[in-house]
């Protein structure tokens, strides 16, 4: 009975040793891939076309500054303002 238990084992770890050399190389592959340089352009063109799916209508905005005496004060403010840009 011990040495069919044995015999059991042994085909056992066989199978996972052949699968997990199997997955090692499909990793291997995957890193491959993923390791190739993408360009920056690409990286905005498609996280512009993501926003644009989820429905972010982006905006451009011009900056300028208030007639006032305390524009100094004002800008000096809102930068140290902790919210994102496009909500203010």
């Amino acid at each position: 009975m011990t040495d069919d238990v044995n015999a059991e084992l042994l085909a056992a770890v066989k199978a996972l040793t052949e699968r997990v050399e199997s997955l090692e190389g499909e990793i291997k592959s995957i890193k491959l891939l993923n390791a190739q340089n993408v360009p920056e352009d690409v990286i905005i063109a498609i996280s512009a076309a993501v926003a644009a799916y989820l429905g972010h209508k982006a905006k451009r905005r011009a900056g300028h500054f208030t007639r006032s005496a305390a524009w100094q004060s004002t800008t000096r403010r809102s930068q140290h303002v902790h919210a994102p840009l496009y909500l203010r």
